[in-house]
């Protein structure tokens, strides 16, 4: 059977599912082709689910903390099932969501996989979408004027470390645990590693993190990263950077291990379970590109214009299947400006120096715009202010006083090239940051803008005031 649309949108992640509420928004009859649930990894393995867990971890260490607040309490446990089931309640009740605003917003969903294929009798041109429906009914056909490819990305894996679901894990294994094990060792010291790594410490799991790169968190600003390594020795985690596995020497028996070589230096690590975050690669086979005009980069993402069309016009791509800033909230202003270009209404680029960057680790880590390496390697004269959290009343109420905000400027045209937060609340903190860029502000006008005491947010004004040497505090 074949069926006719505006739209119709392979993938229901994020940005697929914000990209049919536009399009619906705007008059185009609108379809979704997912395979699996609506709401994509960010929902069921990744964003969601993740800081449900970071959040319980948190609400542990501080109960074992508590009598610095002056508070007793005796016998604090974890009952790790509750964990889970809480973290379930949340992704179910948001599932629940998203079916009402399909619902509500006539977008037709389609249970299976999507294929796009050649011209044919169908249309002349490549696109329309062959839909293999999970429940093993007849093929449907989606003849469409227009396709957006959201098909997202899959976590990546290491040649000689195979993912078992048992001893050897990525993230999505990881977030279906039902008992926390005693010790894990962590590949990989980005995102996810770093948000992991602190998460299970809090839990009290014993940590090693291992990061081939000469910092954890490689594209965070340097003096953010050495915080962080800071912060998590702190907590007991132990960190080798400009380290490298020696995938040759795995054993697995009920214990994993495994030797890592930092230097020259070959250290014995042994763990109960490995979690490997070494990134996510996109999801583009299988899905009738070769059926298309559609080209593919050497990382094997989509090639897309500022508009995020392919080189078939009417068939765009967004989100993690087209690289760049692999996050839910850049997916989602994708789809959303591919479906207004679809419409004709013109939609100004996205600025990605714009758009804020964030680590839910604890302490979190926030950033927007240049870290200080890259705005000096682009020829800027720079400016920086900073001001510890430590001279922020709020913080030392809330018992976060680790971590500083750090502003870098143009030192000739004093334009805001870069904010970095490590510390409580910075991931809240930063769209302030974030709307300072949109608005072109220059740090003295953050400064000058005046901010409630006491606030996590003084802490903003204040490094905007030290760019010139006149923070009042610290």
């Amino acid at each position: 059977m074949s069926k006719n649309y505006d739209l119709v949108i392979i993938g229901g992640g994020t940005g697929g599912y914000v990209a049919a509420i536009r399009a619906s928004q705007l008059g185009l009859k609108t379809a979704i082709v997912e395979k699996g649930k609506l709401g994509g990894t960010c929902l069921h393995q990744g964003c969601i689910p993740s800081k449900s867990l970071l959040k319980s971890a948190e609400i542990y260490r501080q109960s074992l903390e508590a009598e610095e607040y002056g508070i007793d309490i005796n016998d604090v446990s974890i009952n790790f099932l509750k964990v889970q089931d809480r973290k379930q309640a949340i992704v179910d009740h948001l599932y629940q969501g998203i079916i009402s605003l399909m619902k509500k917003g006539k977008i037709d969903i389609y249970e299976g996989v999507g294929r796009m294929l050649g011209p044919s009798i169908f249309s002349p041109s490549a696109g329309t979408v062959s839909v293999e429906m999970n429940d093993g009914s007849d093929n449907e056909m989606l003849i469409s004027k227009n396709v957006v490819i959201a098909t997202g990305s899959k976590a990546r894996t290491l040649k000689g470390l195979e993912i078992d679901r048992d001893l050897i894990l990525t993230s999505d294994e990881a977030l279906e645990l039902q008992q926390l094990p005693n010790s894990m060792l962590i590949v990989g010291a980005g995102v996810i590693g770093v948000e992991w790594a602190s998460m299970l410490a809090d839990f009290g799991v014993n940590i090693t993190l291992i990061e081939t790169a000469k910092q954890i968190l490689p594209t965070e600003d340097r003096a953010v990263a050495k915080e962080m390594q800071r912060l998590l020795k702190k907590k007991g985690i132990t960190v080798y950077t400009d380290a490298h596995l020696q995938v040759d020497t795995l054993e697995k028996n009920e214990i994993v291990k495994v030797q890592v070589k930092q230097k020259e230096q070959l250290i014995d690590l042994q763990a109960d379970k490995v979690l490997v975050s070494i990134g996510r690669s996109p999801v583009v086979n299988n899905i009738g590109i070769e059926n298309t005009a559609i080209e593919i980069d050497e990382a094997g993402f989509i090639k897309v214009n500022e508009h995020y069309q392919t080189k078939e016009s009417h068939i765009y791509a967004i989100g993690d299947c087209i690289g760049g800033m692999q996050l839910a909230h850049v997916a989602s202003h994708e789809g959303k400006h591919a479906v207004e270009h679809i419409s004709d209404l013109d939609p100004t680029p996205i600025n990605y120096q714009t758009v804020p960057s964030c680590v839910y680790s604890n302490p979190e880590v926030a950033h927007v715009g240049y870290t200080e390496n890259e705005a000096k390697e682009l020829g800027y004269q720079i400016k920086k202010g900073t001001i510890r959290f430590g001279a922020i009343g709020k913080a030392l109420i809330n018992g976060k006083s680790d971590g500083f905000v750090k502003i870098i400027s143009d030192q000739q045209t004093d334009d805001l090239l870069g904010v970095h937060i490590i510390g409580g609340n910075a991931t809240e903190l930063i769209a302030e940051a974030g709307l300072a860029k949109v608005l072109d502000a220059i740090p003295w006008e953050i400064g000058e803008t005046i901010h409630p005491h006491p606030s996590m947010a003084e802490a903003l004004a204040e490094a905007a005031l030290d760019i010139n040497k006149m923070k009042i505090y610290g």
